[in-house]
This record gives C-alpha cells, structure tokens and sequence, in this order.
C-alpha cells in the first residue's frame, strides 16, 4: 500500500500538472477550453480534478492567481518608481503585454462569467495604484493634467482591437501603437480634448455593452 505521504506527493504533482496545462491552455485559447481538454492535455482523469477543483471557476482562481498577483506587483512598482512617467509606461507595457500573449486573462479583465469574483477583487486593488501613479506623473510635470484614472481603459480596449486585429501579422505591433498613444499623453504635447472622461457609471455601461 502507498504511504500517506507518498499519496499526498503524487496529489500535489496531479494538481500542478492540472494547473500547468489550464495556464498553457487558457493562454493560448481563452477560459472557455472544455475541462475535458485540460484533463487530457495534463494526463490525468476527470476524477482527479474533481477532487481538487469541485468547479471550473477554483481551476481558473488558481490559474489566474499568479498573473493577478504579477499586474498587482506591477503596479505598485510603478507607484513606488523614482521617474513617475517610467513607472507609469512600464506599468502599461507589462500589462499591455500581458494582454497580448495571455487570452485568459483578456477574457477575465474583459468581464466574462468567468473568474468573475477573483478579476473584481483584483481591480479593486488595482484602482488606488493606478490613481496614484497617474497622480505622481502628474506631479512631476510629465502627464498630462486633464488624464484621469476613468481614460485607462480606453487605452486597453484600443490596445485590444490593435492586438486581436495585427496577433497574426505582426504580434509585438502594439508595442509601436502604445509608444505613438504615450507620446499624446506627455504634458508637452498636449491639446485641450472636446470630451470629458467617462463617469464610473457610463463605464460601467461601455462595458457591458462590449461584452453584448
């Protein structure tokens, strides 16, 4: 018979084996690939991951922790940065890029039924960096005055079209976007815009218009 620590090896490694295939898959697919698929890509059998994730929503918390976590990280690097604009450019970069090559977690960032809860608890930490970060650059002379935290989505949705429309032809083509689009938000260049930022409620609307 096996020893309790010999079953509780092999569940930890079933269970990274499960975690692993979902992140290579839910990268390249997005989280609506069938579990079945997951099972198979990691080798093992439904029952396995029955009895460590009950629902598909646990498989894509733990899936999606890490890249949560790296945005989150990513963010207060940026708010802690001695050169606010740097700070607030590679915080785009990274989290533009992530965009790019991660289809899982567009679909969560886009609000999809999936991973619902773990992308709202994310955001809600998130909007208190990016306010400050921006209020940093601000600051500093080197952002625009009239750039608020409810324009930043704008610049992920327009990333967004520029990433799913170029993906095949040529893939790190958003870098080349994102740098002509931060060029338009420096202090020096700027011009005044015929229309405010949107409200958190016609946000809120935008958003749920896109996702229909």
């Amino acid at each position: 018979m096996p020893s309790a620590t010999t079953l509780r090896s092999d569940a930890r490694r079933n269970r990274g084996r499960l975690v692993a295939s979902a992140r290579e898959l839910f990268a390249t697919h997005g989280v609506d690939v069938p579990v079945e698929e997951i099972t198979q890509h990691a080798g093992v059998g439904m029952g396995t991951l029955y009895r460590h994730f009950s629902t598909k929503e646990e498989l894509i918390d733990a899936v999606l922790e890490d890249a949560f976590s790296g945005l989150v990280d990513a963010a207060e690097r940026a708010v802690e940065a001695e050169d606010a604009w740097a700070g607030f450019t590679s915080f785009l970069e990274y989290a533009i890029g992530l965009h790019a090559t991660n289809h899982g977690l567009k679909d969560v960032i886009a609000e999809r039924a999936h991973g619902a809860k773990r992308a709202q608890a994310m955001r809600a930490r998130m909007r208190p960096l990016i306010r400050r970060m921006i209020e940093r650059a601000q600051e500093q002379g080197t952002l625009r005055a009239d750039f608020a935290p409810g324009d930043v989505p704008l610049i992920f949705w327009t990333s967004g079209r520029v990433i799913e429309t170029t993906a095949g032809i040529a893939p790190n083509y958003w870098r080349r976007y994102l740098s002509l689009l931060l060029d338009g938000l420096r202090l020096g260049a700027a011009t005044t815009l015929p229309e405010p930022t949107l409200t958190p409620a016609q946000l809120q609307r935008a958003t749920r218009g896109r996702r229909a």
